[in-house]
Order: C-alpha cells, then structure tokens, then sequence
C-alpha cells in the first residue's frame, strides 16, 4: 500500500514510520506502551483477543487494507500481517508506533491521530478498534468519523470491556471513560452500521476481576501494579493460569464456530457500514 498517495499529511521518518507535525492528546498512560510491550507476548489476556480476532475476521471477511486504530505496539497488526492481510497501524503514540515497526515489524505504521493523516475517502476495507473506544470520551462523534475513509460496506471491528460493575481503580489507571454491554454497543453503532455479529468474551475473568480489582475499588483498597499484571495477564505460570487458559481455549473454540456467547468481561463486534 502507498500510505504517501492516500493520506494528505504524512512524512516518513528515519525509522520507517510516518508521523505528522502536530499532535493531539489521548486518553492513555504515558507508560502504558512500555507496560503492554513487557507482557504482551506472554500474556493469555492479549493471546486469547487475537485469537478471538483473528476467527471473527475469518468468519466475517472484508476486502482490502485494514487499519488498526489505536493498535499499540502492534501485537494485533503484527498477527493480521503474518496471517496474509494488509494492515496499517495508526497509533498516536510515538512510543507504541516505534515498537511495531521496529520490534514486531509490522510494514505500515502511522503515528498520528485519524484526523491528523488526511486520507482519502474510501481508503480502507476494515477498521479495527481494539479496546480503544472506551479512551474516546465522544466516542458515537469518533464513530461517525469513520465512515468517509470506508469503503462501501466496510467492516467494522471492535473488543471493548464490559459491565460498569466490574469498574475498577485499572480503568482509571487505563484511561477508560466507560465500560460497555451489548446494549450500549448496539445503541452506539447501530445508526450507521449493521452488526453481523456481537458476543461476549473473556468469561472465566469475570470473577477474578470482580473479586481482585471492582470489589477493593468499591471499599478504597489498593493493589501494587506489577503484580496486578501479572495476575491479570497470566505472566506468572500456574495451575490458575493454566485453569483459565484452558477455560478460554473453549471459548475461542465456540467463536471461531461463530457463536456468540452472553457472558464475559469484554465485547467483541464486528459491523457493516450501511
């Protein structure tokens, strides 16, 4: 793909990664590349998502280029481009857009906001939100602005956490603004898209993370961060670990079947542009 001829207002820089002059600020920790990128590889958390990512493209298929808004330090990207698709990553911070190209080498990264790059209508086949909705405080007015660099029903994909019940001092950390259900997600897309497919994800979570992160931020009690990742994202080996690893191969299992399930810590969506 040749990022120059669709985006407007981009310039390649010495490390292969094409950014604009002026930047916005985001909703995400300053720190929060650098966390993800020491526990990414190793984690059943990030593991499981691509996995349930990977089966939902496979059944609900798009045409063309997709870009990955707000994909990080392109652990998703770097999955989709080795399973044969084209992707552009798009992530405005330098840190996280420097990791994927240098360290998971993945071909396209753009280092800027979606409005900062200028593209082309139509310009892509997909887009894929992957937990980044939840950091856009105006997140329908985001959604909107999707549409012009679509193509004619363009697929929409989208992981999102879920149940404001389970909100915890780790949201805030994160920089959420909400949390979902599939209710919100069928009111937030369903004016300009049509849903193919809505299910619930990450199930055997839900207690963990009401016992260890929503119920000590409801009474003030506070957890050290490192080992809050570690036992959030598996990196430290266990019968725990390897229990609910288990408990998610299941799952992925019943979503590459295209399945939707009503139970689970997080949402994943995949919708077609009306």
């Amino acid at each position: 793909m040749d990022i120059e001829s669709i985006g407007s207002n981009l310039q390649r820089d010495r490390h292969g990664i094409f950014v604009t002059k002026h930047k916005k600020d985001v909703s995400y920790p300053e720190n929060g590349h650098a966390t993800c990128f020491q526990i990414e590889n190793d984690s059943f958390w990030f593991n499981h998502r691509n996995t349930c990512i990977e089966h939902v493209i496979q059944n609900h298929p798009f045409e063309g280029a997709l870009l990955d808004i707000g994909g990080g330090n392109g652990f998703v990207s770097a999955m989709l481009q080795a399973r044969g698709y084209e992707v552009v990553l798009l992530e405005p911070g330098y840190e996280g857009a420097f990791n994927a190209r240098t360290k998971r080498g993945v071909n396209h990264v753009l280092c800027a906001t979606l409005e900062e790059c200028g593209f082309a209508p139509s310009s892509f086949g997909a887009i894929g939100l992957f937990d980044v909705i939840e950091h856009i405080r105006e997140d329908r007015e985001f959604l909107r602005s999707l549409k012009p660099v679509l193509k004619p029903s363009g697929m929409l994909y989208l992981t999102v956490p879920c149940h404001a019940w389970l909100w915890s001092q780790s949201d805030i950390d994160a920089g959420h603004f909400r949390r979902h259900t599939s209710v919100t997600m069928r009111r937030l897309l369903e004016p300009d898209f049509d849903i193919e497919y809505l299910s619930y994800f990450f199930a055997p979570l839900v207690i963990p993370q009401l016992a260890f992160r929503a119920l000590p931020y409801r009474v003030g009690a506070g957890r050290h961060k490192n080992a809050e990742n570690a036992r959030a994202h598996g990196t430290r080996k266990g019968l725990t670990t390897r229990t609910i690893s288990r408990l998610l191969r299941v799952e992925a299992t019943k979503i590459a079947r295209n399945r939707s399930l009503r139970f689970g810590s997080s949402c994943l969506v995949a919708a077609r542009l009306r």
